[in-house]
Parts: structure tokens; sequence; C-alpha cells
């Protein structure tokens, strides 16, 4: 059970003592600090919207918020069951100062968390949000007289104004994807997914939709991780279907990884790297992805005339670098596209509807797309992190056995080899160490990430 306090918001498992998971307490802890904190910079603007993915835990969570925000003297706008980059765009649609999403993205069922955002529907900065710890470290809010409790109204429009937008959007090509008649099935993993996900297929003249695990209940019909070993049944499913692409989803539908023709996986990874090449294509501009994504985004960034840069891990991060170097196109390697001038967040919404347009236009499988981009091999694993560990001993002993070797300590630990890297980085969202390694040979990647996790664990 665990609590974790990151760029990432608050995120925790439901049950057990406060302090230690997301209790009653520590969501009206820090929802209170949140609240305070948007108050004294928001000046006559007190709204907030909220909404939430399909989780258990969720609507007990949702009215703890409410409850909490009203008392501070802010008005709550509920998008009820929602998906995270739709509550993103709605904070700019409600002209809001800000708002949070109820959602612990790809963790467990058991877990929930509070994603917070500032007035441009993007996610607080890091600075923000040690201010706002420490606002909830030293309680210091003051709630609201009864004559100025705050206000309560429901919005059941957003995920149109979204969808709406998406179709809007000038490389999105709802004619070639009609004229396509593909053939689709969804994984919506028992969350929001199942709401969003065909609502913007339909928009977009699909008609042939088959969902999985559509009910919202939030009772994960598998780990809801998108990654290759909790995808079999849509893989299974696309093959028998005979379906043109299988799409999988998180439970809040920021991130986005899809199923080629024959059942085999596009890969997550490359997610990013098809949709980048059909931005691409069509307008010129740099990139970014962070630095544990693959390298291939780079080199169709090249192909293209532009630059690519890594940024740290962490959306924040990735937002923060894309507005530097003005990136046309950004992302980050786990499904997450994020298009700047739509909004500066990840959106598996736009993501799917600009992969459609390429495969339609482009009049290719989604397998012959995979085969047009570089073939690199990452290797993902992680190590449980015990109490009371020495992290920087860990990294220490790292940088002094490869120190022969390129280093970049931005993010954790970076080690790049001639042809290969391994990136070594604790986790914003769970107590791990997550262990990438990345290779154009499946059995090197492997190896390199197991020998660092040997090396670990001699520290450890």
């Amino acid at each position: 059970m665990a609590l974790i306090k990151s760029i990432s918001g608050i995120r925790g498992t439901i049950g057990g003592k406060p302090g230690d998971t997301l209790s009653p307490l520590d969501v009206v802890r820090f929802t209170a600090a949140y609240g305070t904190w948007l108050s004294k910079r928001a000046g006559d603007n007190q709204k907030v919207v909220i909404g939430r993915d399909g989780r258990i835990s969720g609507e007990m969570v949702q009215r703890l918020v409410v409850s909490t925000l009203n008392a501070l003297g802010l008005d709550v706008v509920d998008l009820g069951l929602s998906t995270t980059p739709t509550v993103e765009m709605a904070v700019v649609f409600e002209k809001a100062a800000g708002g949070i999403i109820l959602t612990a993205s790809h963790n467990p069922k058991e877990w929930n968390a509070l994603k917070l955002l500032n007035e441009k529907g993007e996610f607080i900065s890091g600075e923000d949000g040690a201010a706002l710890l420490e606002i909830a470290a030293k309680d210091d809010f003051t709630f609201a007289s009864v004559d100025k409790l705050g206000g309560y109204t429901v919005n059941e429009t957003a995920l149109q104004q979204h969808i709406d937008a998406v179709l809007a959007y000038p490389l999105v090509d709802v004619a070639a994807i009609k004229k396509a008649k593909f053939k689709v099935v969804l994984d919506a993993i028992n969350s929001t997914g199942a709401i969003a996900v065909p609502a913007l297929l339909k928009a977009l003249g699909v008609k042939d939709i088959t969902v999985l695990n559509g009910e919202v209940n939030g009772k994960f019909a598998h780990n809801p991780e998108p990654l290759p070993e909790h995808l079999r049944e849509l893989c299974n499913e696309v093959n028998k279907q005979k379906a043109d692409i299988g799409i999988a989803v998180d439970p809040d539908v920021d991130r986005l990884c899809f199923v080629c023709e024959d059942g085999s996986l596009f890969g997550e990874e490359y997610t990013l790297v098809a949709v980048a090449d059909y931005v691409l294509k069509n307008r010129k501009g740099n990139t970014v992805s962070n630095m544990s994504s693959t390298r291939a985004l780079k080199d169709v960034t090249i192909k293209h005339g532009g630059t690519y840069t890594p940024s740290a891990v962490g959306e924040v991060n990735v937002v923060n670098k894309m507005k530097a170097v003005n990136a046309v196109i950004g992302g980050e390697g786990n499904g997450g596209i994020i298009v700047p001038d739509l909004h500066y967040g990840r959106d598996a919404l736009i993501g799917i509807a600009l992969f459609l347009s390429h495969m339609a236009l482009e009049q290719k499988s989604a397998k012959q797309l995979r085969n047009s981009y570089p073939d690199y091999f990452m290797s993902k694993n992680k190590i449980e992190l015990t109490a009371g560990f020495d992290l920087k001993k860990i990294f220490e002993h790292i940088k002094k056995k490869y120190k022969q070797h390129p280093i970049n300590t931005e993010d954790g630990l970076k080690i790049e080899f001639e042809n290969d890297w391994v990136h070594l980085r604790t986790s914003n969202t769970e107590p791990i160490i997550r262990i990438y390694a990345e290779s154009n040979s499946e059995t090197i990647a492997a190896n390199i990430a197991n020998k660092l996790i040997k090396d670990i664990q001699e520290v450890m």
C-alpha cells in the first residue's frame, strides 16, 4: 500500500491508514491544498473542472473532492465519467481556473489519484506542486463561511466538444477514414474508453466496431497498462474477426496502442513514431519524446528535416521541452501523443484520428505502416523497491561501473553504448526502479537490461 506525491499528482492505494495510502483524509487534505493554492492565484475565477475514469473508488473520491472544493468556496463543474484529455480541454472550454482528474491512469484497480491542472488545462509545474505540498503539510487552508460555499454544476457536453475539436483538426481526414471502411476492435479495459472511443470512431465514419471489456465498472479484465502481455485477448479478437486494426487505451484514455490486422502488436513505442511521421509529412517541424522512448522517432524526424530533442520522463517535462523547441508533435513512448495546437496533453482520441487518417491516405495496412519504420527492440523491466532503499548508493554504483560510457543524469541514469542504450529511473507513480534498454537486436536489449538488473540487485 502506498501514497506517492510527485510531478504526476497525488497517487495511492485505497484503504489503510491516513498518510500511508490515499485515504479519505488524504483526499480531503490534498484537495484542500490544491483549492487553496488555486484560490490564491486565480483572483475572481473560482471555477474548477473535475472528471473521473471508471475506477471502483471513483465515485467515492469524487464526492470527497467536490465537497472539499465547495467548502473552500470554489465552484465545481463536474464532467462525471470522462477522460484525462477531455478534462484538460474542458478547463479551457469552461474558462476555469484549474481542474482535477480522478484517475490512477495505468495502475491497477486498487489505486486512484488526483491529477492536478492549471488554468491552461496542463499539469501543474514541479514548483507549483512543491508549494501545494507545503500547504498540505501545514494544513494551511481556511474554509468558507456558510454564505460563501461554492456551487456545483454538471457538464454533459465536454466529450462532444472534445470530439468536435478532433474532427476539426486540419490533419484529421474524416472523408478518407469513412471511405476506408475500417473494421475496428477496441479493448476499453472497463473504463471510460468504452464511452469516448466508440463515440469518436462513429463520428469519424467507422461503423464496424467491436468493444471488448466495455462495461464501465472499474473491475479491469486484465492489468490496465497496455503492454503486450496484457493484450492477448485483443490480438486474438482482431485475428478472429479479420479486423483492420485493434485499439487499446488505458483507463483514462491518454495512452494508446494498436494491433495490426494479423494480430501482431504495432508496438506502443511506435504509436508516436507513426503519428509523428504523418504530421511531419504535412507540417515541417521538431519533435520531442522522453529519454525512455525509442530512437525511431529521432530517425523519422531527421528524415523529414526536423530536429529531435529528448526530455526527462513525465508529461510536464515533455510539454516544457516541446514549448522550448517549438515542437509540432511530441509525447512519450508509452503511447502518449501530444498535439500542441490541439492542446498540451497526451490524448488517445487525436492519436486515433491521426493514425487512421495516415492509414487511409497512405492506403496501407497497419502492418505495412509498421514495416516502414526502423526496427528497434526495447526491453522494459522494473524492480520493486523496499522501504529504506538507498537510491543514491545504487546509482553511484552504476555510474562508477559504467564510467567509460556516456551517462546522462538529467533523469535518473541513461547510459549510451555504441548502438544501444539503457535508462534507469525511479517511477513517478509507483515504488519501483524502471530499467529500459533498446537495441536493434531483441536479444541484446534483453541482455543489457538483465545485466543492469543484476548490478542493481548486487547493491540492494
